[in-house]
């Protein structure tokens, strides 16, 4: 469910259901896609949501992949985890945990206006036994591996390998002394599963401050006994009084806790509130505590990132690493990956980038692969417009030009319209190839070079299409001999480095009309998938559509009496180009999921220019030709309207300069 997907056709779906309904659907749908053989991949292959090791940060003794986790209160029973590690976090909290199960049948309410959420009880939970027997159903489906550390099972961890924070809490109503003997009872059971712990003793605010600081200097302690290896955090509340902040404080520095835990929802009359309204208040925590203990103790900020820049913002303020809740429902899955984005700009963008390697090494090969599909696809359209077969056909057939026009009048405008439809196709693959490689794989962009690489494996693949019908095509199998080194060549390109384009920060009207403009050119990549493979299918079994034999006034019977070999050829050349389009669409499809971001002006270009043969040979060919079935040019009808319509509705966000500059970050440390 990117943001593409969720802004535009889920979240105003699931926003008209209850908040409970719509949680409980979305992480079940999530969590049911992401147990099917291949779900996650579908998962990762949507998101494309990469961690380079640039994003690595410390927490605590804790090295995350990314400083974006995700908050325990927004999957509470934990079904949805195996899709959400997919997302581009470094890390889940699960919890709170209590002894017992607390439940709460009182409805969740949101606030649109304000991006709030309105829980009647955010300490709900299914209780530490049903929380063990969930981990240990996700543990059995994980290799076996070697710990990270002595006795330290790889259990918390995805399929990713995250690691798990355990947000503890004791049951309510308890004195010290039993919360106590209730928590060191739940540190040991979790113990194995575990990266760390984060202490919440502040469900009994009614406590003094010194039952509070006994308290937390005992657990503290009895975590060093019973997980000597796993760091402690200590919980602070976001609405904690600054009186109290400091008591607490005092207690991190004394029993040297290894750091701290915002929270992200402020306590009322009626419920816990959450959302976007807390992160001014969040700044302010954070603030106070770097300023009376320092940097040496990190801290783990919650609450009101809802947009990149909110994440920014807390850093800045001091947080080593944050978590998304109310952002995630608000702003959707693909929050994590675009805070990844402005992070990682942020720490490369005062560092050169790293020298292209020549031309001739690796990414050219590319530029002169597309280059020669464009020159190919250019004497293909001329052919194909003018005499029509080349001389190994008229050999194949063992007739000529003159015989076929005489056999059927339309035959040779059918062909022709085949084979110039190739052509736009091999011109519109030329260009995003060459321009992938210019600037995508030149810049050593990972997306560009994993589009290249699975558009190229098809295309290349979809030569042995030809051979469906036994017809051998010598002029397709020299271009793919020579073709094929430099696609092999240019696959040696190390594709690591993130783009140095300043990366969307903020949920601003461009952004969101970006996410239909990027939905419909999505459809459309799936959309020219789906025709590829149906062409081709049709290539190699029926051949023809009722519509073409009504052009030709013929059927395939008729066809076969008039020379046995003629419908091998055009079946040769409809799987040719099913193929060819089925290669031209993943190239377009990958670019759409995976390199749609803020001011990348090339790549817009790239798109526009890259599908205008291909729609022009469609177009053009039908027109000159006569074969205007309104049923048969409705799927490149609704190809063009989608192509068009996402390239007008990406235009501000991608081409268009903003008139005032996004605020930065410093650069982060």
């Amino acid at each position: 469910m990117p943001d593409w997907s969720y802004q535009t056709l889920f979240r105003p779906l699931l926003f008209k259901l209850p908040a409970r309904t719509a949680r409980d659907l979305t992480l079940g749908a999530m969590g049911a896609l992401s147990r099917l053989p291949g779900g996650a991949l579908v998962i990762r292959t949507l998101g494309h949501a990469e961690l380079p090791p640039i994003l690595q940060t410390p927490l605590a003794g804790i090295p995350l992949q990314s400083p974006v986790g995700l908050s325990g209160e927004l999957d509470v029973h934990g079904t949805g985890r195996k899709a959400l590690s997919q997302f581009g976090i470094g890390h889940i909290e699960i919890g709170p945990v209590t002894a017992q199960a607390i439940e709460d049948d009182r409805p969740i309410i949101r606030d649109e206006a304000a991006e709030t959420i309105l829980y009647p009880n955010l300490y709900v939970n299914d209780g530490l036994d049903a929380i063990i027997g969930r981990l240990d159903k996700e543990h059995a489906h994980l290799p076996d591996s070697s710990s990270e550390e002595a006795g330290a099972p790889q259990i918390g961890k995805s399929a990713k390998r995250l690691p798990y924070l355990f947000r503890l809490a004791h049951m309510p109503g308890l004195n010290p002394e039993d919360a106590l003997a209730e928590q060191k009872t739940t540190i040991t059971k979790l113990a194995p599963y575990a990266r760390g712990f984060i202490i919440d003793a502040t469900v009994e605010r009614d406590w003094t401050s010194e039952q509070t600081a006994s308290f937390l200097a005992q657990i503290r302690e009895a975590a060093r006994l019973a997980a000597p290896e796993r760091p402690v955090l200590l919980y602070v509340p976001l609405d904690c009084p600054f009186g109290k902040l400091k008591e607490l404080l005092r207690i991190v520095r004394d029993e040297r806790f290894d750091g701290i835990s915002v929270g992200d929802f402020i306590r009322t009359e009626v419920g816990d509130i959450i959302g976007l309204t807390g992160k001014q208040r969040c700044i302010e925590l954070l603030r106070t505590i770097s300023g009376t203990i320092g940097s040496s103790v990190p801290i783990l900020a919650s609450a009101g990132v809802h947009e990149p820049q909110d994440a920014m913002d807390l850093l800045e303020a001091g947080a080593a690493a944050v978590q998304l809740h109310s952002g995630f429902v608000y702003s959707g899955p693909g929050l994590a990956k675009r805070i990844n984005e402005a992070i990682v700009y942020d720490r490369v963008r005062s560092k050169p980038a790293p020298a292209a390697h020549s031309f001739w090494r690796d990414w050219g090969w590319m530029c002169l692969l597309g280059l020669g599909m464009v020159i190919g696809g250019i004497l293909a359209w001329w052919i194909a417009a003018t005499s029509v077969i080349l001389p190994y056909d008229a050999a194949y057939l063992n007739m000529n030009q003159t015989m076929l026009a005489q056999l059927n009048r339309r035959l040779l405008p059918f062909m022709s319209h085949d084979r110039v439809t190739l052509a736009g196709t091999m011109m519109s693959i030329g260009i995003l190839y060459g321009l992938f490689g210019w600037f995508g794989l030149r810049n050593r962009l990972h997306w560009a070079k994993t589009a290249l690489f699975t558009s190229g494996a098809v295309g290349f693949s979809s030569f042995f299409l030809f051979l469906g019908y036994g017809y051998f095509d010598p002029l397709h199998a020299l271009v793919a001999v020579i073709l094929l080194p430099m696609f092999l060549m240019s696959m040696r390109t190390r594709a690591d480095q993130p783009s140095r384009k300043p990366p969307n920060r903020f949920n601003d009207p461009r952004w969101r009309r970006a996410q239909w403009g990027q939905l419909l050119l999505v459809t459309l990549g799936f959309s020219l998938a789906t025709g590829g493979i149906v062409i081709a299918w049709i290539g190699m079994n029926d051949v023809f559509v009722p519509q073409d034999l009504a052009f030709l006034c013929t059927t395939p019977e008729m066809l076969t009496q008039l020379n046995v070999r003629l419908v091998p050829l055009i079946a040769h050349d409809r799987a040719g180009f099913g193929g060819a389009l089925f290669s031209n669409a993943i190239a377009i499809l990958a670019a759409a999921l995976w390199g749609i971001n803020q001011g990348e002006r090339w790549l817009w270009w790239t798109l526009l220019i890259g599908g205008l043969p291909g729609f022009a040979a469609g177009f053009g060919v039908h027109l000159a030709i006569g074969y205007t079935d309104l049923l048969h040019l409705s799927p490149a009808i609704f190809a063009f309207a989608l192509y068009v319509g996402g390239l007008a509705l990406l235009y501000p966000y991608m081409v268009k300069r903003k008139p005032v500059a996004e605020p930065l970050s410093p650069t982060l440390r």
